[in-house]
């Protein structure tokens, strides 16, 4: 499971580079963000770019992470192409999360909020 973690501007941006968050590695997906989410930041922005496909079990994962996280902190998604972007509206899901184009617009987002 490929993920790279930065701390940008107030937020801890997780890098998921895989091309599918599936079945086959909902589980590590999970474990691992547990390990990288360690670093201390009030926001999580989870940039979802590279990632083009999402099954019910990579959806339940990143649920999963979301709950492991709250209430203290917040995961954001960033980046989501169409494919990826239609689960998330489909299942409502769109509702929970907070969607940005990508991670910057995420970034930005967050300075208005301090300011």
């Amino acid at each position: 499971m490929n993920l790279y973690a930065e701390a940008r501007g107030g937020a801890l941006v997780v890098s998921v580079k895989e091309e599918r968050l599936d079945a086959a590695i909902a589980i590590r997906f999970k474990d691992r963000m547990r390990e990288v989410t360690m670093q201390p930041a009030s926001r999580v922005v989870l940039d979802m770019s590279e990632v083009e496909f999402l099954d019910s079990s990579g959806l339940g994962a990143v649920v999963a992470v979301m709950k492991a996280l709250a209430p203290e902190r917040q995961l954001e998604l960033a980046g989501l192409r169409p494919n990826v972007e239609k689960v998330f509206r489909l299942t409502r899901m769109d509702s929970v999360f907070s969607l940005h184009e990508d991670v910057d617009a995420a970034l930005r987002k967050g300075l208005r909020h301090v300011s």
